[in-house]
C-alpha cells in the first residue's frame, strides 16, 4: 500500500506540473515550492519553541486561525510554523502576521517528511479539520511529537471506516487527541478503536463571530445598498450566477451583490454578459450610477465577510459543484442563508437547516419562491434570521476548549517551555 500511495503522490505532482503550463493555481502550486528547503533553512531556528499548524486551504485556515491567535495571546514567544497545501490558502494568507513562518507544505514523501520535521523541530503539530498525510503523520508518531486534529469531521463513507480501510487507519494513529465537531464523528472514531476523542465543536464559530463584531464599513457598498433590501451572493460559480442574476427582474426593488469565487476577467465578463440589467463593478466604480444600479459585482478579494453586514438574505455559492463555501460568515450577522444542493458533507450547513436558519435550493423557481417569502413575510423573516444567529451563538467557545486542553498537555510534557496560563 505504501508503494501505491507513493506512486499516487508522484502522479499527482506530474498532473499538476502539466497543468501549471495553462492553469494559474497549478502554477502557484509548483512555483511556490521551488527552493522551499533553502528558504526554510535560512529562516527557521530549530532551537525555538515551535508549533506546526497545517491547513489545507483558506477555509481550514479560518478554522485554525482562532487557535493560533489564542496560543499567541497565551505566549507571544511561541513560534507558529504555518503550512498550506493549496495555493488558494497560501497566496491569500502568506503575510498573516501572527504566524512566524508561512510555507507551502512539501509533498508527502518519506524523505520530505523526515527532512521537514528535523528542520523545524516542532514541540507539537496541529492539523485543521482534515489533510491526512501518511509520511508526515508517521514521522510525527515515530518522533513522539504530540499531534492534534482540530475541528475534525468524520463521515461513515470515508475509507477509514470501510472493511478494506485498515492501512488508512494507520494515518490516525499519530494523533494524540481528536477535537471533533460532533458526536457522529466521535462515535465513528470510537467504532474503530480510538478513544482519544473530544467533542469541542467548530472553532470557525469563534472566528466568524469575531469578524462580524469587527466588520468594517465599505462606503461604496453602503451607498449602493442605501435603504433597499439586499441579496448578497458570496463565493459564486457560474451555475449559482445563472440562478441569482435573473432575480433582478423578478424583484425590481431588490439590490443584488455578487462576490464571485473566481475574479479573473473572463469570469467577470461572463457575469456582465449574463446580467439582465447593466451591473457596476467594485473595482471600476461609476459613482454617478452607484445608487441607481441594481447589481454590484465585487471583483476583488477580502471583502465578502464584511459585505454580509449589508445583506437582507445571503446566498452561498458552490452548492451546484463540489460543495458550498462558508455559510457561517453570513449566519453570524443574523440573516437567512440559502445554498445549493451539495451541502451534506458540511456540518454547519446541516445544522443551519436543522435549526431553520438556512435553506437548500435546487432550482431557480425554488430560489424565487423562497426569496419572495423572506422579503415579504416579516414575521417569517425575523424568526428565520433569529435561528441563524442563535446557531452561531451556540457554537462559540470551541477555541477556548481546544487551546486549554492542548496547553495543559503541553505543560505536562514540556514544563519549562509552556508556562501556566
Amino acid at each position: 500500500m505504501v508503494f501505491l500511495y507513493n506512486l499516487s503522490i508522484k502522479l499527482y505532482l506530474l498532473i499538476v506540473f502539466i497543468a501549471s503550463h495553462f492553469n494559474a493555481k497549478a502554477k502557484f502550486f509548483i512555483e511556490g515550492r521551488k527552493g522551499i528547503w533553502e528558504r526554510m533553512a535560512k529562516q527557521v531556528d530549530p532551537s525555538c519553541q515551535t508549533i506546526w499548524v497545517h491547513c489545507s486551504s483558506l477555509g481550514e485556515f479560518e478554522q485554525g486561525r482562532p487557535v493560533i491567535e489564542a496560543i499567541k495571546q497565551h505566549d507571544p514567544n511561541l513560534r507558529i510554523f504555518l503550512t498550506f497545501f493549496s495555493p488558494s490558502g497560501y497566496e491569500i494568507r502568506k503575510n498573516y502576521p501572527l504566524a512566524d513562518y508561512i510555507f507551502y507544505l512539501p509533498l508527502d514523501t518519506k524523505r520530505n517528511a523526515k527532512r521537514f520535521i528535523r528542520l523545524i523541530n516542532p514541540q507539537m503539530a496541529i492539523f485543521v479539520k482534515y489533510e491526512f498525510w501518511y509520511h508526515y503523520l508517521n514521522e510525527l508518531k515515530n518522533r513522539n511529537i504530540p499531534t492534534y486534529l482540530v475541528s475534525g469531521v468524520f463521515r461513515a463513507n470515508q475509507i477509514f471506516f470501510k472493511p478494506y480501510g485498515g492501512w488508512y487507519r494507520k494515518f490516525l494513529n499519530a494523533f494524540t487527541t481528536f477535537f471533533v465537531q460532533n458526536n457522529d464523528s466521535k462515535n465513528l472514531l470510537q467504532s474503530i478503536g480510538y478513544s482519544n476523542v473530544i467533542v469541542t465543536g467548530d472553532t470557525r464559530f469563534d472566528r466568524v463571530a469575531k469578524i462580524a463584531s469587527e466588520a468594517k464599513e465599505i462606503p461604496l457598498v453602503r451607498d449602493f445598498v442605501a435603504n433597499h433590501q439586499v441579496l448578497v451572493a458570496g463565493s459564486t460559480w457560474p451555475k449559482d450566477e445563472d440562478i441569482i442574476l435573473p432575480l433582478a427582474n423578478e424583484f425590481p426593488e431588490l439590490k443584488i451583490i455578487i462576490v464571485p469565487h473566481e475574479i479573473d476577467e473572463l469570469h467577470i465578463q461572463e457575469i456582465i454578459r449574463k446580467s439582465p440589467i447593466p451591473p457596476i463593478r467594485f473595482s471600476k466604480p461609476d459613482f454617478s450610477k452607484t445608487t441607481e444600479a441594481k447589481i454590484l459585482i465585487v471583483d476583488t478579494i477580502g471583502l465578502l465577510s464584511s459585505i454580509y453586514q449589508y445583506a437582507t438574505v445571503a446566498y452561498i455559492g458552490g452548492g451546484f459543484g463540489t460543495g458550498i463555501h462558508n455559510t457561517l460568515e453570513a449566519a453570524a450577522y443574523g440573516i437567512p442563508v440559502i445554498f445549493g444542493p451539495n451541502y451534506h458533507k458540511f456540518q454547519e450547513a446541516n445544522d443551519l437547516i436543522a435549526n431553520k436558519g438556512g435553506f437548500s435550493i435546487s432550482s431557480y423557481d425554488e430560489t424565487k419562491n423562497l426569496l419572495n417569502l423572506l422579503l415579504t413575510d416579516k414575521n417569517s423573516y425575523q424568526l428565520i434570521a433569529k435561528h441563524a444567529e442563535e446557531l452561531v451563538n451556540l457554537g462559540i467557545g470551541a477555541t477556548q476548549k481546544v487551546v486549554a486542553i492542548i496547553l495543559k498537555k503541553a505543560r505536562e510534557r514540556f514544563p519549562k517551555m509552556f508556562s501556566e496560563v
